[in-house]
């Protein structure tokens, strides 16, 4: 179980996160906010990335800052692009993740076949990332994400970049790991998490505004799916410039 209480966070002027509380348990949840809502800063304070200015992340009722590296063995985290090595071929990243991690050499061939196989990218793993197209480089960060057997897993925008067809196909295998792990999705395409998601978490301006499965919230809000709840509470920031993508498969 993984437990927030009262967490916030301050970019000088800015509050990114005011006084945030959740309880996850094993599951699916999506994490559903325009850009600027705090989603990658809660991410990164779960993911033990950032130190919050006040609050605690427990797992399993103890401390992540007192866990430490056996915290970090159960995680599995995918961010958003960035800091990649353009000269590592996929194979060789994801092998220096796995020696991060702590896999046994014994395992490492097995495991990486295993994540490569599972978004697809086999036949590109020895290729150098700096060739890869956006929608690859995503897949291997997911494909990083899921090595071991990591209980928490959490994905940051994870199909930014992908087309339709690997969109699928990687929102049917997020599904198939669910049963014994938190798995936690932040992302813009609502149909990404409409139809696999235990509970949406609903972040605004630092705040969670409602917690709740896909059915109860759209009874809650009177709406026809979930991308109509997010219109009705986010409509204001959209007409500001953010937005929200949709995807009728």
């Amino acid at each position: 179980m993984l437990e927030l209480y009262e967490i916030s966070k301050k970019y000088r002027d800015k509050v990114a996160l005011a006084s945030v509380s959740l309880r996850l348990d094993n599951g699916i949840y999506g994490l559903l906010g325009p850009n600027g809502a705090g989603k990658s800063t809660l991410m990164n304070i779960i993911a033990g990335n950032l130190r919050p200015d006040c609050g605690q992340v427990m797992w399993y009722g103890k401390s992540i800052s007192e866990l430490g590296s056996a915290y970090r063995s159960i995680l599995g985290y995918a961010p958003q692009q960035h800091g990649m090595y353009d000269s590592f071929t996929g194979r060789r990243f994801l092998s220096y993740m796995a020696a991060l991690k702590g896999i046994r050499k014994k395992n490492m061939r097995d495991e990486i076949s295993r994540v490569l196989s599972f978004v697809n990218m086999t036949g590109a793993a020895d290729r150098a990332i700096g060739t890869y197209s956006g929608g690859m480089k995503q897949r291997i960060l997911i494909a990083q994400a899921i090595l071991g057997t990591p209980r928490l897993i959490i994905l940051d925008e994870p199909t930014a970049g992908l087309d339709p067809k690997e969109r699928v196909r990687i929102r049917e295998r997020i599904s198939a790991l669910a049963g014994d792990k938190i798995i936690l999705i932040s992302t813009h395409v609502v149909s990404d998490i409409e139809s696999i998601a235990k509970e949406i978490i609903l972040l605004k301006s630092g705040t969670v505004i409602d917690q709740a499965p896909v059915i109860e919230l759209c009874k809650r809000y009177n709406a026809s799916g979930l991308e109509d709840v997010y219109m009705q509470l986010f409509c204001e920031e959209e007409k500001n410039g953010h937005s929200v993508e949709t995807d009728s498969l």
